[in-house]
């Protein structure tokens, strides 16, 4: 079950990823790319 929770989480970020791309919004493209850049920074220091 966990790794079906897991995978439809992803298929999630990666729907929102695309929806944002086609949206063809710059702004919004770049908040989305912005905020995967940062919480990927965070999640690196906090596992450290």
């Amino acid at each position: 079950m966990a790794k079906l929770v897991s995978f439809l989480y992803k298929l999630a970020r990666k729907a929102n990823d695309v929806e944002t791309l086609s949206s063809g919004d710059p702004k919004r493209v770049a908040k989305r790319a912005k905020n995967k850049v940062i919480g990927r920074s965070l999640i690196k220091k906090l596992m450290k």
